[in-house]
């Protein structure tokens, strides 16, 4: 495929994160962009503000005739009528990891891995090349409130693309500079065992990279690529590159960063948690390889904004802090509550909880009781199924079975705003993947009004 031949194209699912990028990306470069999309969300609404066709219906008839190119995601079901009929008429049809290989094929590629910690170092690692004189492109997981984007634009050569791990997408880029944060187990209903994860993901990910590529991966990890690639490593206190006398000043992560040829001392990080500060260690890493002065990196940290929906200060006042948290996973879980706990060690943390899938609830119930049963009170939604069918048996009900916390309630997500009528409330946080984010707007509401009155 020759990505300067398409001048129009459709995209099934143009509202999921990953997807919207590329859209956008079309879209910056004059083709004519429609898509489909199952509900409205801010995201799709900011897609059509730019000018995109986007429906929410799947209607065969309605759709555009004249495609040259149709981009799905693996979530769309294979029944979708949109996406058969796409297939019965042998248009051409790419999955979008395949459409991002394509389009970074020809430049230079910086990807960012990992089960989670991929979205932040991603966007940080933008910024501070942005801020570094590297004018980059960028393909998120997130939208960057420093480029209120997923998609940014540059002039260089340079492009940084998460590298997703699901659906092994990850495997069609080959990257001249990678990182890898974390291999935690997940996306089990795609590998089967974290053993497979491991071999027929990260390790063959390793293998596509460029020669003469570098790749950083967090300390720890390293053993995993003996024999396949040469790796530095990144930690706090520990590896090639560090995060040395790490500590909490006024409100910011304050720690010195300490590679084999650069020492920047005092470096200060408004984002909270030390999983923070492990991704930015590989944000700096790539800052510094390709050419970002020490200042550079001082302001930058300084003035990076974060991610819609990661660890996002919704309100933060003296009488009342709401945190929303994009959180599916227990490691993400542990992450965030504990950030919250390091900045208000002395406050109620409540937490409302949305599993995201039926096949990630079954196989990590024990780590998401545990993680949960750091909040001093949690509310339990039901599960977010995504592209899931139902699974005999798994329901938010065998987390609860699990908890140890006194102070947990099962809640339907239509009663959460009730709910928090009669509860007090220091710190809140909304965390998961699904669409708890529809609730974010409605609590910020209340909470504003109840504060006020």
């Amino acid at each position: 495929m020759n990505i300067k031949n398409i001048h129009s194209i459709y995209f099934i699912g143009i509202g999921g994160i990953g997807m919207s990028a590329i859209a956008r990306y079309f879209n910056y470069n004059g083709v004519k962009v429609a898509g489909y999309d199952r509900s409205s969300t801010p995201l799709t609404d900011a897609l059509e503000a730019e000018g995109m066709d986007v429906r929410f219906e799947e209607n065969i008839d309605r759709l555009p005739k004249e495609v040259d190119l149709v981009v799905y995601t693996p979530a769309i079901p294979d029944t979708h009528q949109e996406l058969q009929w796409f297939k019965d008429n042998n248009y051409p049809l790419y999955k979008r990891s395949q459409v991002l290989g394509i389009i970074s094929k020809d430049l230079k590629t910086v990807a960012v891995a990992g089960t989670h910690g991929k979205t932040t170092t991603s966007t940080l690692t933008t910024h501070l090349l942005k801020e570094g004189g590297v004018d980059c492109n960028a393909f998120l997981g997130g939208v960057a409130n420093n480029f209120s984007s997923n998609f940014v634009s540059g002039t260089s050569d340079w492009v940084v693309v998460e590298a997703d791990e699901y659906d092994r997408s990850f495997l069609t880029l080959f990257p001249d500079l990678a990182v890898v944060m974390s291999m935690d187990a997940d996306h089990l209903d795609i590998y089967g065992t974290a053993e497979q994860l491991l071999e027929t993901g990260f390790k063959a990910f390793a293998k596509k990279m460029k020669a003469g590529g570098k790749m950083w991966v967090k300390a720890g990890l390293e053993a995993a690529y003996k024999g396949i690639v040469d790796v530095a490593t990144f930690g706090i206190e520990e590896g090639d590159c560090q995060a040395r006398n790490l500590r909490v000043e006024d409100g910011f992560f304050v720690f010195d960063y300490k590679n084999p040829s650069n020492e920047i001392k005092a470096l200060r990080h408004p984002h909270p948690g030390r999983h923070n500060v492990e991704n930015a260690l590989g944000a700096i890493t790539i800052a510094l390889e390709l050419g970002a002065s020490h200042e550079q990196i001082r302001n930058g940290l300084l003035t990076f904004k974060g991610i819609n929906r990661r660890f996002e200060f919704v309100i933060r006042t003296p009488k009342i802090v709401y945190i929303d948290d994009y959180a599916h996973h227990p490691t993400e879980l542990e992450a965030a509550i504990g950030a919250a706990r390091e900045l208000y060690p002395n406050k109620k943390i409540t937490g409302i909880f949305q599993p995201h899938l039926f096949s990630r609830t079954r196989d990590f119930v024990e780590g998401f009781a545990k993680a949960l049963d750091h909040l001093d009170e949690i509310f339990l939604l039901d599960i977010y199924p995504a592209r899931e069918a139902p699974i005999e048996g798994v329901s938010s009900a065998i987390i609860d079975d699990l908890m140890k916390n006194p102070n947990r309630t099962m809640l339907r997500k239509e009663d959460v705003l009730e709910k928090l009528s009669t509860t007090s409330i220091d710190v809140l946080m909304t965390l998961g993947a699904g669409d708890i984010a529809t609730l974010v707007k409605p609590i910020q509401s209340y909470l504003q009004n109840r504060n006020n009155g």
